[in-house]
């Protein structure tokens, strides 16, 4: 069989079955489309799920979680937020939407996420905030920078697109921490299409989410979870649209009930598979992550020696898709350019390739990823 006819290795992609089809079908014949009791459940079952007593809010994406999670800290104009350069870009743009400064931060080279060390020598007295990326779902070195935060007092907003599902220390993430930011997008641990939520134990916190993602309508939440709409009401800060609508919290219900017995354990083992397969190949590592814990939503590999382009027009002829995750935001016009130098993140990307990764992969097709980055490397 010739390269170009073989089939396609999908890099990502999502896992739906008759299961989401039924639920969001439930909710078109009931007509009921807007947010409502469906995103009500949706956000009791999550907070079930993660544990802590934690409030917890859904939105229409992960990064308007990000944002309003920002906003809802009292973070805006003229204020500066440390942030990992190694994350997409969802991460800086959801910081400068409210009118404050991301300001790139270097990472450590074992596991991709933000260096502490690095962070600290970048606050200023405008810093309010760190949000620390969990990189490959991976935590990092999160108990040094909750350190630094309280020395410093800032507040924490976790990044944790990557990572639902997993554990931090024992407890789920986001059962712990200052404020946790979730996506669930199409290709995420699980999905709801598109959307997010935020999860906090601060009641001031949550409270302005609530409104700010009804465009400021105070208590409109309340109305809405009730069949209601808000007729008489006030607003008295910048709102947004971005509440989550029922459609999305049926498909997420449906696909949160599957993650325990179906999609994280499958990613768990495709991620222990490949740092058994990859072992002893030269020119390359991964990233030593505790899966378990750690349930992977990418599978990044890091191949030196200049080697990294010609792995991956290799896997490309095989028809086997593979990514960047992620160009360095420091890199990016709108955030500088690259006038700073982050060596560990610039090095990082330059050698970084992420092989297929999701629930749906089969045995065959992962060792047709492994024979063919096998066979480049080795030749």
């Amino acid at each position: 069989m010739s390269a170009n006819t073989k089939p396609l290795v999908r890099l990502s992609r999502s896992s739906t079955s008759e299961k989401e089809i039924t639920a969001v079908g439930e909710t078109v014949r009931r007509a009921a489309l807007g947010m409502g009791s469906e995103t009500d459940a949706f956000e009791k079952e999550l907070t079930q799920f993660i544990g802590g007593n934690r409030h917890v809010l859904c939105v229409n994406t992960g990064t308007a979680a990000l944002q309003l999670a920002i906003q809802a800290c009292g973070i805006g104009r003229g204020d500066e937020v440390l942030v990992p350069t190694l994350t997409f870009v969802a991460s800086f743009q959801a910081i400068s939407a409210t009118g404050a400064t991301p300001v790139a931060c270097d990472v450590l080279r074992e596991n991709g996420c933000l260096d502490p060390v690095d962070a600290a020598l970048r606050i200023t007295p405008r810093t309010k905030a760190i949000m620390p990326v969990h990189y490959a779902s991976g935590p990092g070195a999160l108990d040094k920078i909750y350190e630094l935060a309280k020395k410093k007092n800032l507040r924490v907003i976790e990044d944790a697109a990557h990572a639902f599902g997993g554990k931090y220390q024992g407890n789920r993430v986001g059962a712990t921490g200052d404020v946790v930011c979730f996506s669930f997008d199409g290709i995420k641990n699980i999905t709801s299409g598109e959307g997010g939520a935020v999860v906090t134990s601060d009641a001031t916190v949550a409270n302005r989410i609530k409104d700010a993602r009804l465009l400021g309508v105070e208590k409109d939440t309340e109305k809405r979870y009730s069949g209601q709409r808000s007729w008489e009401f006030d607003v008295t800060a910048q709102g947004w649209r971005y509440h989550m609508s029922n459609v999305f919290a049926a498909l997420g219900r449906a696909q949160l009930s599957r993650l325990d017995s179906e999609f994280a354990p499958r990613r768990i083992q495709l991620a222990r598979q490949y740092a058994k397969l990859l072992a002893g190949i030269p020119h390359l590592r991964h990233l030593n992550l505790s899966y378990g814990d750690v349930v992977p939503h990418i599978f990044p590999v890091f191949i030196a020696d200049g080697k990294r382009d010609a792995v991956r027009e290799a896997l490309r002829t095989e028809n086997i898709e593979s990514g960047i995750h992620y160009k360095p935001n420091h890199l990016l016009s709108f955030y500088g350019g690259g006038k700073t130098r982050l060596p560990i993140a610039e090095e990082l990307y330059s050698q970084m390739l992420t092989l297929p990764l999701h629930a749906e992969l089969t045995d065959a097709e992962q060792e047709r990823v492994i024979e063919a980055l096998r066979n480049q490397i080795m030749c």
